[in-house]
């Protein structure tokens, strides 16, 4: 890996399945089968009833947002094209929060509904957003 390549998240098993669905395309978030409370991002054990048994489903993407910043300063040489860029909190419809960039032009604002999609470029798959 050159210092121009984007650096790429260390999948493990533990994120595999959101992994493999990022590069399809689709948003997949982790749930316990034991009480059904969905967790994103990935952990080994759910934060309501402790246990370890979980699947990774399918989620809608639709949500809303929390918060965002615009990043001005480069931290990696790889991502000084990108510069300025949104970092979006969004709330998901699931219940669970999840980050990603923003994906257009619309005028931000908290609450604006949005949707997920992912930016399959170079490295990993990106998590998006953009207005609904």
């Amino acid at each position: 890996m050159s210092l121009n390549d984007k650096p790429v998240p260390t999948e493990s098993p533990l994120s595999q399945p959101y992994w493999d669905a990022a590069r399809s395309g689709q948003l997949v978030i982790q749930r316990c089968t034991q009480c059904g409370k969905f967790r994103h991002y990935p952990r080994l054990l759910c934060d309501a009833c402790y246990s370890k048994a979980c699947e990774f489903v399918p989620v809608s993407g639709s949500g809303v947002i929390h918060s965002w910043t615009v990043t001005h300063h480069v931290f990696h040489r790889a991502f000084a094209a990108d510069v300025p860029y949104v970092l979006l909190t969004v709330d998901l419809s699931e219940g669970v929060r999840a980050l990603g960039r923003w994906d257009s032009d619309h005028t931000l604002a908290i609450g604006l509904p949005v949707r997920a999609c992912f930016h399959l470029d170079q490295g990993a798959p990106e998590l998006r957003f953009h207005p609904r």
